[in-house]
Parts: structure tokens; C-alpha cells; sequence
């Protein structure tokens, strides 16, 4: 991205990128007939604006970054073109759609077989936390559309209960979240299956941050992008979030947005030195990888603390801006104010700490009360585009972090072998038994619990090893960082 459209980015009115050889919107009355019945079966009387501008790239063939939030109407965008383009006569995949959860998986799924109705095209979805069986059965059965995460997907490859041999289609929906989820090693892993022929390719994605178009250009054949509102896309080096949180439960209102975001690395701001400390302990009486910096910190503490943020290995840090002063952190994925600054310039000074040498950063703000109005006037006076986010609640924090453990557990039995598969039956009479007796759940409760902090949380292990390649194509480093970056892929 070149200086002028950072700048254009920053103030909110960003230069997208349109395809060259640009398609003229469809209407209903325009589909091929095969595809209006598909549009009557589930009662449409118009098209959505990203299914009347996206369809026809998808009808071409043309691979394509599609810009689009969740509710626009984006399932059916993608789901008709597929229609078009199966054949229910061959019973073999012919389309895949990946997706970042199970909820998403059974909804993409349910729409498919709503639009397909009685045309013969059977829809198939697979996702992780429940049985193999009804899964694979679906796939023997020829199921022409597999929907599903990428983790499940893969372990059906690596069985051989599915076939990408005769794929089409292949589509990547709400591509930022899978990221965020940790699936980029399983997608990396998948693509090892797909055709050596070229397959269409199309990725749905809220924003396109610089990991986001990587992992595109990696899956995709010269993508070109598609925006639906030159008022809500986000092609930036940086978002800027907020989030409203009840001014006395913001410490917990931070714990539910760091599992949602997932940051890699992140300086969370406060205004004062009492602040930071409360922020720091709560943070580290949670399990994370936590410190703070403030001009109370005795110099030998703070030389710790700024010789772990040196070498890349310190995941969260608590600090004021003084105490933040001269600190250079390249890498930086999240900047969190946890309250807004009281000089409007130190937003800016905060913010512009995150999203640097072609990475992607996020500014997240916690506002309460009349901090809100606070917040507006610095969004006002630098043309800021903040958009807001709704506060997670526990139930989103426990489906997402429900997923991602699963994710990772699946992840980690692939890797097994035959021994230690072996051994691991020795359990399995065990594990049947606390899982059908309720008062012992919460044995399993905690031995989840203490996988996913030492998996996602805990400090980086001191011994060197040799890092998985990051998302974003960035070259690796050595030392402190080599290791951090371990541990952020299995974050990603």
C-alpha cells in the first residue's frame, strides 16, 4: 500500500481496488433459470446488493477478494454460482466452502440445501466436537458441496473419507476469522489436497488487513477485489475498534475481548500508574502472559521487562505513555486503551504504535460513560473511522474458546503416532466415564482449561526451537522472537 492510500485509509475514505474488466450488476430476472428456481425455493424477491454485484464474477469464474460483513446476505452469493456450476449426476465434491466455526458450518450448510431443494445437489457439513460417524457417511453418500472447518476437513483428507480430486469451487468464508481461530495451518495442510489443475477460488472477508490479502494470494489465481461500500470497507493498515463497557466491570469486559480478538502481542494503555498495576495483576491472575512499565517499576524490574519486550517474548504490556516512551516494538498486532487518553494527540501517538511495516494492527478502545463522547471528539478531529464492536458476553467467549481448544486438540492427535496412539487408548474407558458422570466434568473442566493457558497464554518455552512459518510471509527471526512466533502461529 502505497503512502497516499495509508493516508486516504487513516482518514477513512480508502481507494479501493475495483476489477478492471468490471460486470454489471445481476437481477433476479437476469439468473440463469435453473438459479431464479433456486431464489423462489427460498422465497427471495430481489437480490441482495453483494449477491447482485458478486454473482456475476462467480458465474465467470473469476477468482475474487470479496468484501462483506456477516447478515449481507453473502451465503447466497456464493451458494448459487456453486448450483450453476455442480453437476448432481457425478457423485464426488465438486465444491468446498471453508468456514472459521460450527455454527457458521450448519448455517452455510442449511442454505445450501434450502436453495438446492430438489435439484439433486447434496450438501455435506463437517466441523470438529462431534462424531465421525453421520460426517463420513455423508461423504460416502456423494455429497457435491462439503462445508466446513478447516481442522475437520482435513482430518476427512488425511482418512480418506474425502476427496478434493474433482473439485471446482472453492471458497473461503469470513477469511479473517479463520485466521484469528488458528486455522492457517490446517488450510496450509488442505491445500496439499486440492487439484494441480486451477480451481476457482473466491474469499469472503469483513477486512482485508495485509494477513488477510497473504493468505488470499496463497490460495488464490491473480485474485482481484470486489467492494461492496466504499463507506463500511476497511483496506488499512489499521482498524479502529471501540468497544462500550460498563465503567465497573471493564476489567472483565477486557478478559472476554482479548479472547475474542486473540492478539499476538498488544501494549494496553491506562492513564495512571495505579491503573496499569490493577490491569497488569488482573491480567496475570488470569493466566496471561502479562507485565507492566510505569515510572514506579524499580530500574532492575523494568530492564526485565524491557529486555523480553526487546527480544519479542512479552505477549501483553500494561503501560502509561510516559513509561511507553522510546519503546519500538515492529510487531506489535493490537494497541488496547483502556481508557481513552487525555491529550486527543496521545490517540494517535497510541494508535500509530500497531499496523507498521506492512502488518496488519487494530486499535481497540474501551469506553464508558461519558468516555464515549471523549472518544467521538479525537474520532472527529483526526477523520478517524471507528467502528464499533458489540461487547462479547461469556457465551461468545465460551463457544469461541470451545472451538479453538477443539481445534488444537485435533491438531495435536493428527500429530501422534502409532505408539503414542496407542498408549493414549489405555484412557479411553476413563474418559467415557468422567464424561458421563456430571460431577466429575469439572476434571475435564480443568485439564482443558490448564491445555488451552499453556497453549495460548503461558510465557514462550526458554529452548530454542525452530518456528512455523508466520501467516503474514514475514522472514524469521532468531533467538526470543523465533520463539514468540511459535507460539503466535498456534494463536493464528
Amino acid at each position: 500500500m502505497s503512502q497516499t492510500d495509508r493516508n486516504a485509509a487513516t482518514s477513512g475514505d480508502a481507494l479501493i481496488e475495483e476489477p478492471e474488466n468490471t460486470l454489471p450488476e445481476m437481477t433476479l430476472e437476469q439468473l440463469p433459470p435453473r438459479l431464479r428456481e433456486a431464489a423462489a425455493r427460498a422465497g427471495w424477491t430481489q437480490l441482495m446488493p453483494v449477491q447482485a454485484k458478486a454473482i456475476p464474477y462467480l458465474l465467470a469464474g473469476r477468482d475474487m477478494m470479496i468484501q462483506s460483513r456477516t447478515g449481507s446476505g453473502k451465503t447466497g452469493a456464493f451458494i448459487l454460482p456453486i448450483l450453476d456450476r455442480i453437476d448432481p449426476k457425478r457423485d464426488e465434491c465438486q465444491a468446498l466452502v471453508l468456514v472459521p466455526t460450527r455454527e457458521l458450518a450448519r448455517q452455510v450448510a442449511q442454505e445450501a440445501e434450502m436453495l438446492s431443494g430438489d435439484s439433486g445437489a447434496r450438501t455435506a457439513s463437517v466441523y470438529g466436537g462431534v462424531r465421525y460417524g453421520p460426517q463420513i457417511e455423508a461423504l460416502r453418500q456423494g455429497a457435491h458441496l462439503v462445508v466446513g472447518t478447516p481442522g475437520r476437513v482435513l482430518d476427512h483428507l488425511l482418512r480418506r473419507t474425502l476427496s478434493l480430486e474433482h473439485l471446482k469451487v472453492l471458497i473461503f468464508d469470513e477469511a479473517d476469522r479463520m485466521l484469528s481461530m488458528g486455522f492457517y495451518p490446517d488450510m496450509k495442510q488442505v491445500q496439499r489436497y486440492l487439484p494441480s489443475r486451477p480451481v476457482n477460488a473466491c474469499m469472503f472477508s469483513a477486512t482485508f488487513p495485509p494477513h488477510v490479502i497473504s493468505l488470499a494470494r496463497q490460495f488464490l489465481h491473480r485474485p482481484e477485489t470486489l467492494s461492496l461500500s466504499r463507506d463500511h470497507v476497511h483496506v488499512t493498515d489499521t482498524e479502529h475498534l471501540y468497544y462500550t463497557t460498563p465503567g465497573m466491570d471493564k476489567d472483565r469486559g477486557l478478559i472476554r475481548i482479548i479472547e475474542i480478538e486473540n492478539p499476538d502481542s498488544a501494549i494496553i494503555f491506562c492513564n495512571t500508574k495505579t491503573k496499569v498495576h490493577y490491569v497488569a495483576v488482573v491480567l496475570q491472575r488470569f493466566g496471561y502472559d502479562a507485565d507492566e512499565l510505569s515510572s514506579d517499576l524499580p530500574q532492575g524490574a523494568r530492564e526485565k521487562v524491557l529486555e523480553r519486550v526487546r527480544q519479542g517474548t512479552l505477549r501483553f504490556l500494561v503501560a502509561t505513555d510516559v513509561a511507553a516512551r522510546g519503546l519500538d516494538i515492529p510487531e506489535l498486532s493490537h494497541v488496547i486503551q483502556y481508557e481513552p487518553p487525555e491529550d486527543p494527540e496521545a490517540y494517535i501517538h497510541r494508535a500509530g504504535r500497531t499496523g507498521r511495516a506492512g502488518a496488519s494492527g487494530v486499535a481497540i478502545s474501551l469506553v464508558a460513560g461519558v468516555e464515549k463522547f471523549e472518544l467521538d471528539r479525537i474520532a472527529k478531529r483526526y477523520g478517524i473511522d471507528l467502528q464499533e464492536r458489540p461487547l462479547p458476553a461469556d457465551e461468545d467467549v465460551e463457544a469461541i474458546v470451545s472451538q479453538r481448544v477443539t481445534a488444537l486438540l485435533e491438531a495435536r492427535l493428527r500429530e501422534r503416532d502409532k505408539l503414542q496412539t496407542e498408549r493414549s487408548q489405555r484412557f479411553v474407558p476413563l474418559a467415557r466415564s468422567l464424561a458421563e458422570n456430571e460431577d466429575e466434568s469439572d476434571l475435564i473442566a480443568m485439564l482443558l482449561d490448564d491445555y488451552y493457558q499453556q497453549t495460548l497464554h503461558a510465557p514462550p518455552p526458554r529452548p530454542a526451537g525452530e518456528a512455523a512459518p508466520p501467516p503474514e510471509g514475514r522472514e524469521q527471526k532468531s533467538g526470543g522472537q523465533q520463539r514468540s512466533r511459535s507460539r503466535r502461529s498456534r494463536r493464528r
